[in-house]
């Protein structure tokens, strides 16, 4: 029976579909309704979604009522779970509109019931499973065995490029559902070919693609232009016969065994996200060095990540409170871990509390082992957007001295290695200027009040974990933070808290703060140099690069012909030859026009200005890298 309780629609209340099954429903569907399938599919935001018997339906019209029937997995796996009542079902616009409007699930996670007997992926020349947590790059292959794509592959690649090629040049405001079934069925061919890699972007692009025609709340266009980019790097290069395995990738899988596993907390961190949900993650590292989580994050606003401070959440048979673990450890049984690192909580999970250490022992010091030039460094050239180990996903851990503030920004110095017994440690010489921002500015939550309270004591010596910010030059995003080991201008935290705050929950008071003696104290620095990044003209080489995203060829070239001689010129005279060539040549590419036969024009193959944006894109990206991971070794300019 029909539940009369329905709510106003959105992608929340319908289950995720298969790829697959998404882009079947829209090849099925008669050419004549293409045009139609994009109004149909932003009508259905103010349809009541009602509920029924293990599933949902959505009233499309008179006689038009579409019933979608999750498997267990809770998402539409195979065609026959979506059903419509009208005549022309199953090839009819309302059904595929429906499944059009539903998320893009992951087929990691809802796996093909048709192909669970197939063989695996994994049979796949150079494709490989990652331990969950595990950085590194994919195994080169038996030895004596060719890791080059095959032609399956090969094929599966250039679908995946033609698809993303005519995505790119028609832009996001014409990358519909057509566009995008186009995207999900070469997704659907890179999973058949053992193509992981291209597949997840395949499938975030999409998804970023609705993000920006829905002006989701948080979506960054630039988020988009870097998931195009890879998707287009890998397909060309897979399509071309590349032989590297990373461009393969790696099967992840939501959750992998991972038998008996020993963890100690590093931090919590307060969860508000704008896409309405809310919580707590605990941070952890594996006693063999793998930086893991354990998160409590569900529907909810900021009065839910507020009072998760102290939430307990279930790991199977136990109760975990996060303030106890962010300070204490686990041995688990039974572990399952998602290829990003999260503890899974299943019923087979067994928790036994142990000891925890402080971060200047045990596998947590190994936070603090490595200058900050060299873990920029490391994180910076990770170049797959899912590696757990890239720049922003990464925990970072260093010892630093106060310097002062501007605004909500903290500055601060590394401090130089120490080189004897005893006594505050100098900060390294010639160092740069570190800004240490607020990871949420929520007045609800205490990063900025604790940010404010530290810089109160330029000179102060603190030791802190936090998150690489890899768009601005030498900025990190503080999570906690503690007394460095053998400093006397430095910390002074309760008993209770172990040697660490967590500068989204614990509030650092003046009592927390030594002494204040002026001998020790320096001269507050009111003004940081300029950001190497923002303020470079590359920010012209970037706008372009995003209008091809956000408006497609024809605007590019547009805005080319406006810009005149004002692009490049810029780009030359501050040094940056070749992203003004890169640039040039991409406006070039964007205004081009072929003629046929009778001297009409015609629109040109969008592979040649596909790849003149895949490596202006690259050069970008290249060299924004480069001034961000330079600003970590020297002092800004200016």
């Amino acid at each position: 029976m029909t539940d009369r309780t329905s709510t106003a629609a959105d992608t929340d209340r319908l289950p995720p579909v298969l790829p697959g099954v998404a882009a079947a429903a829209v090849a099925a569907l008669p050419p004549r309704l293409h045009r139609r399938l994009d109004a149909t599919v932003e009508r259905l935001t103010g349809v009541p979604v009602g509920r029924v018997d293990g599933g949902v339906s959505v009233d499309c019209g008179p006689e038009a009522l579409v019933t979608l029937t999750p498997g267990t997995g809770g998402a539409v796996t195979d065609p026959g779970q979506a059903r419509c009542s009208c005549l022309l079902a199953p090839r009819c616009l309302h059904r595929t509109a429906v499944l059009v409007a539903c998320p893009v699930a992951d087929p990691a996670a809802h796996p093909d019931p048709a192909r669970t007997a197939a063989p695996s992926t994994s049979d796949s020349p150079g494709a490989t499973t990652r331990r969950p947590g595990r950085a590194g790059k994919p195994a080169a292959g038996r030895a004596g065995q060719s890791t080059a794509s095959t032609k399956a592959q090969q094929a599966a690649a250039r679908a995946l490029w033609r698809a993303a090629a005519a995505v790119l040049a028609a832009g996001a405001p014409a990358a519909g559902a057509v566009p995008q079934a186009e995207l999900l069925r070469a997704a659907h061919g890179a999973r058949l070919a053992g193509l992981p890699r291209a597949e997840s972007a395949a499938l975030r692009a999409v998804r970023g693609l609705r993000a920006h025609r829905g002006r989701q709340t948080g979506h960054r266009l630039a988020e988009l232009v870097e998931v195009l980019h890879d998707l287009l790097y890998v397909a060309g290069r897979l399509a071309a016969g590349d032989p590297d395995p990373a461009l393969i990738g790696v099967l992840r899988r939501a959750y992998q065994p991972d038998g008996t596993l020993e963890v100690y907390g590093v931090c919590r961190e307060p969860v508000i996200s704008a896409t309405g949900y809310a919580g707590v993650v605990t941070h952890l590292v594996a006693a063999d060095g793998r930086q893991l989580s354990f998160g409590d994050v569900k529907p909810g606003g900021p009065d839910r990540a507020r009072d998760c401070a102290r939430a307990v959440t279930e790991m199977g048979a136990v109760a975990v409170n996060h303030a106890v673990l962010a300070r204490g450890g686990l041995r688990i049984t039974g572990t399952t871990v998602s290829p990003d690192g999260r503890l899974g909580a299943g019923k087979g999970v067994r928790a036994t509390p142990v000891p925890g250490t402080d971060w200047s022992s045990g596998p947590l010091a190994e936070l603090f082992a490595r200058p900050l030039a060299e873990v920029v460094t490391a994180q910076l050239a990770a170049d797959d957007p899912e590696d757990p180990v890239r720049a922003g996903t990464a925990l970072v851990g260093c010892d630093l001295m106060v310097v002062g503030a501007v605004g909500d920004q903290l500055l601060a110095r590394e401090l130089a290695p120490a080189a004897g017994a005893g006594g505050d440690r100098t900060p390294v010489p010639d160092g740069p200027v570190i800004r240490l921002v607020p990871v949420n500015s929520h007045p609800m939550l205490a990063h900025v009040t604790n940010l404010r309270r530290l810089a109160s004591w330029p000179g102060l010596r603190i030791r802190v974990v936090g998150r690489l910010d890899p768009d601005r030059a030498s900025t990190l995003h503080p999570l906690a933070v503690g007394p460095v080991p053998g400093a006397g201008s430095t910390l002074r935290l309760p008993t209770e808290w172990h040697g660490r705050a967590d500068l989204g929950y614990d509030e650092i008071q003046g009592g927390h703060l030594p002494p204040r003696d002026p001998a020790a104290m320096t001269e507050p620095v009111l003004a940081v140099g300029a950001d190497a990044v923002a303020e470079s003209p590359l920010w012209r080489v970037r706008r372009l690069v995003e209008l091809a995203v956000s408006g497609g060829r024809r605007a590019v070239a547009e805005a080319a012909r406006g810009e005149g001689g004002g692009l490049a010129g810029p780009l030359r005279r501050a040094g940056f030859a070749t992203a003004a060539t890169v640039a040039a040549a991409l406006a070039d590419e964007s205004d081009r026009r072929g003629r046929d036969a009778f001297g009409r024009l015609t629109d040109p193959d969008p592979d040649r200005y596909a790849w003149t944006w895949l490596a202006t894109t690259a050069h970008l990206a290249a060299t924004e890298r480069e001034l961000i991971r330079s600003s970590w070794t020297a002092p800004p300019v200016g």
